[in-house]
């Protein structure tokens, strides 16, 4: 009995990787996919709504594509322009790292001919030359996946009204109920997940934003919103966004020591607070989850898709926490994923 229990979990094992390898394979696909199916527990809700004060299913789905390209239009625009703004600037900064670069090998007396191999500008200016041109192929890269995201989300908005007849069509009353049940509880707290972390990632940028205007760091809006938008990765994104205006910093205020060291302290101290302190608190709370849960998940998805699978790891894990919760066979794996705190409290 136990062989074969142990048999049955190593192939449970294998077929879960095998699963995940078709998975990342299939990346082109199932990202765009999975986004839609995150966009769709936020558009549903409106969509629903509009069909029940008796606004027409196309029109009520058109309505919400129209204002969910015109946040992309508008997102978009800010993103680009500030990237440009920073490309634009480049060369000064490029000229201040030659300056560090020759303070730097003057103090280690180094030999007069080893600064004639390094040039900066001539080792960084194609670069940037080649990330300008670069920014229109990705900027089109991105327009033909979010064509994608649309059309799924398109075709899960169209069915959303009538998910909850189908399913009460489809299965006996009791097994119906549960059915709903469960899918309701995935919606809420994808909900509650999306609001907790706009919530703190707007918290985060703001921040970031108005601390490194009152260093007087170069570009404080464009480093708020990086950090915004990393902060929907979770724990490590907070630690990342703090990198580039440090290093900015550190030319912008050459020689200086003192402000690059203010500039990485104050960065350094809300995004940690806020990533890796509030934020993981926050959310195993709200979605019952393991912080050991979600920083696996965060691993697992991450390795199998990148930037977008960490972003959507956590409302995966919590969809398969609430699925295994309605399934009796599943209810342990549902009891080890959560937080604990809720049980600890029953038995106090």
């Amino acid at each position: 009995m136990k062989r074969s229990n142990i048999i049955i979990g190593l192939l449970s094992l294998l077929a879960l990787f095998a699963v995940a390898a078709a998975f990342k394979v299939a990346h082109s696909v199932l990202i765009p996919f999975m986004i839609a199916w995150l966009l769709s527990y936020i558009c549903g809700p409106v969509v629903n709504y509009l069909v029940y004060k008796k606004a027409p299913l196309g029109l009520s789905v058109l309505a919400v594509l129209v204002l969910v390209l015109f946040v992309c239009y508008m997102g978009g625009v800010f993103l680009g322009g500030r990237v440009r703004a920073v490309l634009a600037e480049s060369p000064r900064y490029i000229a201040q790292l030659n300056t560090i670069y020759q303070d730097a090998t003057t103090s280690l007396d180094l030999p007069e001919n080893f600064l004639a191999n390094v040039n900066w500008t001539e080792q960084l200016g194609p670069k940037v030359a080649a990330m300008s041109v670069s920014l229109a192929s990705v900027m089109g890269n991105f327009l033909g996946k979010l064509t994608l995201v649309l059309i799924f989300l398109v075709f899960m908005l169209l069915g959303k009204p009538y998910f909850k007849y189908k399913v009460a069509a489809a299965f006996p009353p009791e097994r119906a109920s549960q059915f709903a049940d469960m899918t309701t509880s995935i919606s809420k707290q994808i909900g509650q997940y999306l609001v907790v972390k706009v919530a703190i990632s707007g918290t985060t940028g703001v921040l970031v934003w108005l601390g490194l205007t009152l260093l007087k760091v170069e570009f404080a809006l464009t480093w708020g919103a990086v950090a915004f938008f990393l902060n929907f990765i979770p724990s490590i994104g907070s630690i990342i966004a703090a990198i580039p205006p440090i290093l900015l910093a550190i030319v912008q205020f050459y020689p200086s020591v003192w402000m690059p060291v203010l500039t990485g302290v104050m960065l350094l101290l809300i995004q940690m607070t806020m990533g890796n302190v509030i934020e993981p608190k926050i959310m195993g709370d709200s979605l019952n989850l393991s912080p050991v849960v979600i920083l696996l998940s965060l691993i697992f998805f991450g390795w199998m898709w990148g930037l977008v699978g960490a972003l959507l790891s956590v409302p995966i894990a919590a969809a398969i926490k609430i699925v295994c919760e309605n399934v009796d066979a599943l209810q342990p794996i549902s009891i080890l994923m959560g937080s604990g705190k809720s049980l600890m409290k029953e038995n106090e």
